[in-house]
């Protein structure tokens, strides 16, 4: 009987582990009958714990902790941040809104200049005037200002806008794309908040718009709008990048600063395993299974199957804690099959690392990342793909 010894990734603690092992077994039994899943369970015996009871974990979103630890109250500006970051991954989401709430067009006096011609016109002479007004968050004013002009949400946007609100979406509009292009550039000087604010103002007057401190009515609620639809979101957001040390960054962590123990326990388990063995790991037990067949021969296990696997980033980078670029992989480890979706970016690939040792085989999910990654064990081509290597 085949022994298919299924390693998780990280963050998995029961009563998930018990779930993800049930799916695996039935998702492999579908497949081909009288296989033996033997799960090695590392989170329960090595994986990160808060020892502390969470003690170094900060508060949640909008709060801040009193003298006795617990909550002392809500940041203000919790929702224009939650706005800000609206717009940092939509720039023109402020301005949908606005076309959204636009009726029929409505018949204007003769010789009226058409709102939309008005900001167009504003538009095209700030691009003229270069990058300068928005130098402190980063290059690229003069571009945003003339994508913005020919922008079809303009329109719309500039008949549901008197023209100061309008001046003022526009302006955020163009602070926000600033301000992403330097984040997808991966810049390392993002502006603080009240510079960006200090370049939206004076970008909003150069399109025509009151100064800061006059009444801004709806031009203030459109963006608490954008944040109090984004607010929720952003909790759960930040909540999880606060909780991300435990256990799942920590389980990576305490993977790579103290790997022995895993390594040591997923080894005594395939030794006393009868051949032939598969070993089958998601993300991080993907990299524990290749480490360990690396560190030391293990002759029952015929075939390595990784899921969403990091193992040749890590490899390329220098990071494997069990071979470093460009040292081969040993002879004794067995055919490896590694399987990515293209839209998981956690998925790497090993086979041009590895020639003739890595078979990289596509799964699509249909799931965007990071669903994607967390996907794999729902589908019935992961489970095809296994069947058809094991030994």
């Amino acid at each position: 009987m085949t022994a298919v010894v299924f390693v998780h990734g990280t963050g998995v603690r029961e009563p998930a582990f018990s779930a993800l092992v049930g799916r695996v077994t039935a998702g492999l039994a579908a497949q081909r009958a009288g296989l033996d899943v033997v799960p090695y369970d590392w989170g329960a015996a090595h994986g990160a714990t808060l020892a502390a009871g969470g003690a170094s974990l900060p508060p949640r979103s909008g709060t801040t902790r009193g003298p006795g630890g617990g909550p002392a109250g809500v940041d203000p500006g919790d929702e224009t941040t939650a706005g800000w970051a609206v717009l940092y991954d939509d720039p023109y989401a402020e301005l949908a809104s606005a076309a959204a709430t636009s009726g029929p067009a409505a018949e204007r006096p003769p010789g009226t200049v058409p709102p939309q011609q008005r900001i167009r016109a504003q538009l095209t002479a700030l691009a003229a005037r270069g990058d300068a007004p928005g130098a402190e968050v980063g290059p690229g004013l003069a571009r945003a200002a003339t994508d913005l002009a020919a922008h079809p949400l303009l329109g719309p946007a500039a008949d549901a806008l008197d023209p100061a609100d309008l001046a003022v979406v526009a302006a955020r509009s163009l602070t926000a794309r600033l301000i992403a292009d330097a984040l997808d550039a991966d810049s390392p000087l993002v502006p603080v908040g009240v510079t960006r604010d200090a370049v939206a103002d004076r970008i909003a007057e150069a399109l025509g718009a009151p100064p800061r401190g006059s009444e801004r009515g709806l031009r203030s609620y459109l963006l608490r709008s954008a944040g109090a639809m984004a607010a929720r979101a952003v909790e759960r957001r930040r909540r999880a990048l606060t909780e991300a040390a435990h256990p799942a960054a920590g389980d990576i962590l305490r993977y790579l600063s103290r790997g022995a123990a895993f390594r040591d326990g997923l080894r005594a388990l395939l030794a006393g395993l009868e051949p032939p063995v598969a070993v089958v790991g998601h993300s991080l037990g993907g990299i524990i299974a290749l480490d360990t067949l690396i560190s030391a021969p293990l002759p029952q296990v015929g075939l390595l199957v990784t899921a969403g696997s990091q193992g040749p980033f890590l490899y390329e980078s220098g990071s494997l804690p069990s071979l470093e670029h460009p040292a081969p992989l040993p002879p004794h480890v067995p055919a490896w099959l590694n399987l990515y979706d293209p839209r998981d970016l956690l998925g790497y690939l090993g086979a041009e690392l590895f020639p003739g040792r890595v078979t990289d085989v596509p799964v699509d999910s249909g799931q965007p990342f990071p669903a994607a990654h967390s996907a794999y064990w729902t589908n019935p081509t992961v489970y095809r793909h296994i069947v058809d290597h094991l030994p």
